[in-house]
């Protein structure tokens, strides 16, 4: 006949090894959570990197044009300056999630 000590004792060494592949398994599910979100954050917006290149490139031409275009290339610059910030924006936001 078996001792209940032994009984529970033998129990205790069926259920560690199940809660450590648990506990591995979950572990693992994490890590790979976490390198899919970090490589995301890495990639950081292609597109919305060249858009904001080519504001800045758009702002930068609008600056070294002629000044004879009746206020609206002063207008264009100030859309353009707030397009810039718009987008800036916009990856910080993608960038807090």
């Amino acid at each position: 006949m078996h001792k209940p000590h032994s009984i529970l004792t033998s129990r205790r060494k069926l259920i560690r090894p199940k809660r450590m592949k648990t506990f591995k398994i979950g572990l693992i599910i994490v890590v790979a959570m976490a390198a899919l979100g970090l490589n995301s954050a890495r990639a950081d917006q292609p597109h919305m990197r060249a858009a904001l290149e080519h504001l800045r490139a758009a702002r930068a031409e609008l600056k070294m044009a002629e000044h004879d275009k009746g206020g609206w290339r002063v207008r264009a610059i100030g859309s353009v300056d707030q397009a810039i910030a718009d987008t800036e924006r916009g990856m910080n936001f993608a960038r807090g999630r």
